[in-house]
């Protein structure tokens, strides 16, 4: 599991995530990540052995969400817009990004 964890953090998420601190990120934005998310781990991780009907089935959000322990992508977002807004705040007044920011 940590193989699948480590794939997703450097391989996946860098790609998708590049530039989110500047997204106006709303839910029906948020719903589409989900989406996204879940069909990514969905392939990384693969179909599961059912026991009760004997066959393949493909894994619900829920098994997802059990098998994959790092935060959903939507609070990712969230706590990187959050660190960008404290670091901005902390700029210099001089500086147009904190001007910004503050007017």
């Amino acid at each position: 599991m940590l193989i699948y964890e480590s794939y997703t953090r450097t391989s996946i998420l860098p790609v998708v995530l590049y530039g989110c601190e500047t997204w106006y990120l709303t839910l029906r934005e948020g719903r589409r990540l989900r989406v996204f998310e879940n069909r990514v781990l969905g392939r990384v991780f693969g179909p599961k052995k059912d026991e009760v009907i004997g066959g393949w089935r493909k894994l619900h959000n829920e098994d997802l969400s059990d098998l994959y322990s790092l935060p959903h992508i939507v609070r990712v977002v969230k706590s990187r817009k959050m660190k960008c807004a404290g670091h901005m705040a902390r700029m210099g007044e001089g500086r147009g990004v904190h001007r910004v920011l503050v007017g």
